[in-house]
């Protein structure tokens, strides 16, 4: 996922007669995100990156393992170009604990990080006046890291086995 410090503009609440101003510049700058969902517990794992890479996607996955040690894991996926090549086959063939299950494809709907996604940007960067990249990362990760997320529509159509804690 990618945050970029122009401001994305959506619609508001504001008082009659006073127009809402944000303030944008012609910026480009960003950021780009790793993330996965505790479907049990609704804790979000999220790293910044610089790019969306094969080498980035293994190094994420290291970090991410090392936070699960002793538990088998079942990685729900997309088919993102970064989710494949040789380093994260090599890191995959390291964790034989971890099992992969792929979305279908062209199905951002059914991932639940896709969700956590809309979630995160709608609060922190959809109207924003944050100066610079640093702090509006820094609000990004604030937000992911206090916010459980809980999805309705996963407890009606996940398996049951994905969702029970452990």
């Amino acid at each position: 996922m990618s945050l970029y410090l122009q401001a994305t503009t959506t619609r508001l609440w504001a008082p009659c007669g006073q127009t809402p101003v944000v303030r944008v510049s012609g910026q480009r700058d960003h950021v780009h995100f790793y993330g996965a969902l505790n479907l049990c517990t609704g804790h979000e794992f999220a790293l910044p990156r610089l790019e969306m890479t094969s080498l980035e996607t293994a190094d994420f996955l290291r970090d991410l393992f090392a936070s699960y040690p002793d538990q088998p894991l079942l990685l729900l996926w997309d088919r993102a170009t970064w989710h494949k090549g040789q380093p994260v086959a090599d890191v995959l063939a390291a964790h034989p604990r971890v099992e992969i299950v792929f979305f279908p494809p062209a199905s951002p709907d059914l991932n639940p990080q896709e969700h956590v996604w809309s979630l995160a940007r709608a609060k922190v960067s959809h109207n924003h006046t944050l100066p610079d990249l640093s702090t509006l990362r820094d609000a990004f990760l604030r937000f992911l890291g206090s916010t459980p997320f809980h999805f309705a529509w996963l407890e009606k159509y996940a398996p049951p086995i994905l969702l029970r804690q452990v």
